[in-house]
């Protein structure tokens, strides 16, 4: 269990992730960016997610730089998460795409490199790149995202090393609780993106008394849910109190009474794509 934001979970290759951290999707590339990484950083966070599709690499890596050396931090300090885009999903392309994403951001290297969507009759081939970067030391670990059971047992079936994080969109109208069992049984750690369902359940009745009752927001409420099921997660803010405020999850703890009330919100209910259907 995280009892410290800068608490981590300890990916099976014995790599240590912050188990809660900030993400960019659909914040411009620009200040406002810039900002966000810095308000985060400056306030605890070590953890940052983002992706070659967000088109924001490179001023995410500028508030990185800005922030380490604001808070006499190291680059061993952060961790950064970024993800190759299903056109670069080839193995030559895929290691191209490692490298831009790297000189967008700045950076020596990537905490965690992930597939960013699962692409029929590519993603394997981009599996076999990322265990190329990893086994030349490049990246410190390599994982998944949107990835469904089916696609994990194919990409498991044929690799050399096992993806060591799935990152989906996960929340209490799509609790996963089948993708939760069978990540922990294969030692694959489970990351939420989109953990507020995109603001949409800001305003759940049951959600809104269970926070009540600790006195905490319905987003604290959801993102400690996520912390206590052991999944690491990404809450996506611009706005620095709210970046303080979705941090503010440590200093209670949810029954499991309330925590069942929470997984019987599900409705598997989606509000990003369906990663068995989508074409893009």
């Amino acid at each position: 269990m995280l009892n410290h934001l800068q608490d981590t979970v300890t990916l099976h290759n014995g790599v240590a992730m912050p188990g809660f951290g900030l993400g960019v999707f659909k914040v411009e590339e620009g200040p406002t960016v810039v900002q966000a990484v810095k308000a985060a950083i400056a306030n605890g966070y070590r953890s940052i997610d983002t992706a070659a599709i967000y088109g924001n690499e490179q001023t995410v890596g500028q508030g990185i730089q800005e922030a380490l050396a604001e808070n006499h931090l190291t680059r061993e300090d952060i961790f950064v998460t970024s993800k190759v885009w299903n056109a670069d999903l080839g193995y030559e392309a895929t290691l191209a795409a490692y490298e831009t994403s790297l000189q967008k951001l700045g950076l020596d290297y990537l905490d965690l490199y992930l597939i960013h969507w699962p692409v029929q009759g590519k993603y394997k081939d981009a599996w076999r790149a990322l265990e190329t970067l990893y086994e030349a030391g490049k990246v410190k670990a390599i994982g998944v995202s949107n990835f469904q059971i089916h696609h994990l047992q194919d990409v498991i079936a044929d690799a050399k090393i096992k993806p060591m994080v799935n990152q989906v969109e996960l929340h209490p109208r799509l609790t996963q609780k089948e993708l939760l069992n069978f990540t922990r049984e294969q030692g694959i750690q489970l990351e939420a993106w989109s953990p507020l369902m995109q603001g949409e359940l800001l305003g759940n009745e049951v959600l809104s008394e269970i926070g009540a009752k600790y006195g905490k927001s319905v987003a604290q409420v959801i993102l400690r849910w996520d912390v206590q099921h052991g999944i690491v997660t990404i809450p996506k803010s611009i706005k620095e109190h709210r970046i303080i405020e979705n941090a503010s999850i440590f200093d209670f703890e949810l029954s499991p009474e309330d925590m069942e009330r929470i997984d019987a919100l599900n409705e598997n209910r989606r509000v990003g794509p369906d990663p068995d259907n989508f074409d893009f």
